[in-house]
């Protein structure tokens, strides 16, 4: 029966009865916690009655604390409980306590009950405890000595970041060497959970939390960089979007031999920056057709095809500073990229144009094309050269079709401008990462950049009008059309880059859906993307349904179009999401040996207060960076001003630059 002054175990914990009833009042002993409890909720040790319940709180205090129950007696004891009870014996807890200390006492019990509780020498329960045997002790000690020696290497490690961060931040690891009895691999080992913290895969870090540091992504970048085991060119981005950092792995077959009509006579395009290394589409004219030759994926990789779903699941491919990730593997590249080889496959868009500009007619099929590579800037120097200009190394009568692209380009471009498109023009950089050595230079403007742009929209609409005259078993064809809500336009736009970042913000985000719509910000009634199947996924579905009907074969239904281009549309978010915010975190890591740089920027609106002082949104065009900060008079809209790089935070992605007077310099 329990009855008060009894010392009792409680949730694990010491406790005195103070009151025995039907319930019954207890006071737990460290704590000074009161509840009223079941007998059946606690467990009897010393029946007392305790007299002295201050110094027991003391005792038992001390009990808790490492060496207050003595090992040589703990092991003495057990080894006589061992030699003396026969199997399957066993003793009361009291016994057990008179064994260890000598006597029979709250005292004494609480430290038998604490060493029944561990587990390593004895095992059982409070009315009938057994020893354990030789071979469990010996593998319970060294587990014991393993956590002791592991509690040591972690204290040792914790000391070892405090100090770190205090000193100098960022430096190599290895350069300011480890102290007796620890190394990189040690290291690296206890603090995985701040790595997992920063890259994403975990929600906690115990190695923040006993640093005192908040467990956040930004707080575990910064302790890495602090006690430089991590390099500022470790970027953590991709993985907190659950993204691989290497190619898709499923190698698709070859193109299947089938009938392809021959274009080989035609001239071929593919333009792009010099550092594409996936051309995916190919521009000729012929008369009044515009051809946009794009690269046929879906000649092999169908909709159950494993590539297909691995496709679907990264959405896109992955383009960093450092290096891509690509949606399809590498290997797909030399099977189905133009231009890589003398001759390549490739699905054509036969697009017949009135004279009004206006697609009269869409006309889609296998082929293989001829296709010359052309960086934007050489398409502009033949186009400057003009048709009689000096070709070089370029077939002959490429400035002439070059020429004509562009009268079918600008003839579009306002068609569209007709349509009530809106143009946003900002400016671009190109960030790129090669031996730990960050370069962003501006990406110029090129006639044949617009050339190209105008090409490929003229595809998607006419991939759309052809999609959507399509019945296929008498039901229009599930297909991903593109499109997107009109923005509310302000009365007066400005000129600019003001006006480019004020037309932006007005801009809504696009629909994707298996039903046509009006795309407002390209003035097109009729829109989808067909021109990247290599990088894109809902391009990769549309000529997956284009391809079905071609051979005869039945689409994919509706609510599986639908199903796959969610996927794949949430899964290019991410790679979207990533993108951005690699870019802002190389952007960092150029400007943070910078400090005190100038740069000229654009003043685009005014903003709130922040602090003491009115701030302003700018654009620094070199780096292609919106940032704010206050400024003296009241500058208006594309006024130029001077900045001054005063802060770099790489983990937090903060850039901080204050204005720059003529005077002060």
């Amino acid at each position: 029966m329990v009855a008060e002054k009894n010392l009792v175990a409680y949730k694990g914990r010491p406790a005195l009865v103070t009151a025995a009833g039907e319930k019954i009042d207890i006071i737990v002993l460290g704590s000074g916690e009161k509840a009223r409890v079941r007998e059946k909720d606690i467990e009897v040790l010393y029946a007392g009655p305790v007299t002295d319940a201050a110094e027991l709180e003391q005792d038992l205090a001390a009990l808790t604390q490492e060496g207050g129950i003595p090992a040589a007696a703990v092991r003495e004891a057990w080894e006589l409980l061992a030699g003396s009870l026969e199997d399957g014996a066993s003793v009361p807890l009291g016994e057990f306590a008179e064994l260890v200390f000598g006597a029979y006492s709250p005292q004494s019990v609480w430290g038998a009950y604490l060493l029944l509780n561990e587990g390593l020498y004895v095992t059982g329960t409070i009315a009938a405890l057994r020893p354990r045997t030789q071979a469990e002790v010996e593998a319970g000690e060294q587990k014991r000595e393993a956590r002791a020696r592991e509690g040591q290497d972690r204290e040792a490690v914790l000391d070892w970041l405090k100090k770190r961060r205090r000193g100098a931040s960022g430096r190599d690891a290895g350069e300011a060497g480890y102290p007796p009895g620890l190394d990189e691999a040690l290291v690296r080992r206890h603090v995985q959970d701040a790595e997992a913290l920063a890259c994403g895969k975990s929600a906690k870090s115990r190695t923040l939390k006993e640093l005192g540091l908040p467990e956040t992504p930004e707080d575990a970048h910064g302790l890495l960089l602090d006690t430089g085991l991590w390099t500022p060119y470790v970027n953590p981005h991709p993985a907190r979007f659950g993204l691989s950092p290497v190619s898709a792995k499923i190698i698709p077959a070859p193109p299947p031999e089938e009938a392809r009509r021959d274009l080989t006579g035609l001239l071929a395009f593919a333009i792009d920056n010099p550092w594409s290394a996936d051309p995916d589409d190919a521009v000729s004219v012929e008369g009044d057709a515009l051809y946009v030759h794009v690269a046929d994926p879906s000649a092999s990789i169908g909709p159950e095809n494993p590539a297909e779903r691995e496709a679907r699941d990264r959405g896109a491919t992955l383009y960093l500073p450092e290096g891509a990730s690509r949606m399809l593997a590498e290997e797909a590249l030399a099977l189905f990229a133009l231009g890589l080889a003398e001759k390549s496959p490739a699905l054509s868009f036969k697009i017949t144009l009135d004279e009004t500009g206006e697609i009269r007619e869409t006309e889609i099929f296998p082929s293989r094309v001829q296709v010359t590579r052309l960086s934007y800037a050489q398409a502009d120097s033949l186009l400057d050269a003009g048709p009689g200009g000096p070709a070089g190394a370029f077939p002959e009568g490429a400035a002439a079709a070059l020429e004509a692209l562009c009268r079918i380009a600008e003839r579009n471009r306002q068609r569209r401008e007709t349509g009530g498109a809106v143009f946003i023009e900002l400016p671009e950089t190109h960030i790129s990462v090669a031996e730990e050595r960050v370069s962003i230079e501006p990406v110029a403007a090129f006639r044949s950049a617009a050339l190209v742009r105008e090409c490929m929209l003229l595809a998607g609409e006419g991939a759309a009008l052809w999609a959507g005259r399509q019945n296929p078993g008498g039901r229009q064809l599930a297909f991903p059309y593109i499109s997107q809500e009109a923005g509310d336009l302000p009365s007066q736009i400005l000129p600019g880059i003001a006006g480019s970042c004020q037309l932006r913000r007005c801009m809504r985000a696009r629909t994707l859906s298996v039903r046509p719509g009006r795309h407002w910000g390209l003035g097109l009634e009729i829109y989808t993307q067909v021109t990247s199947p290599l990088r894109r996924y809902t391009d990769l579905l549309a000529h997956i349904q284009i391809r079905a009907l071609l051979r005869g074969e039945e689409p994919l239904p509706e609510e599986e179009v639908l199903a796959r281009l969610a996927a794949g549309d949430a899964a290019a978010s991410a790679t979207v999401q990533a993108e951005r915010a690699s870019r802002a975190h190389w952007t960092a890591v150029y400007l943070a040996d910078k400090k005190d740089s100038l740069w000229d920027a654009v003043v685009l609106e005014k903003k709130g207060f922040r602090g003491a002082g009115q701030t302003w949104a700018l654009m620094i065009p070199a780096l292609a960076l919106e940032t704010q900060v206050p400024l003296p008079g009241d500058p208006g809209p594309n006024d130029a001003v001077q900045m001054a790089l005063k802060s770099v935070n790489i983990p937090k992605g903060e850039i901080g630059f204050t204005f720059s007077p003529a005077e002060s310099r």
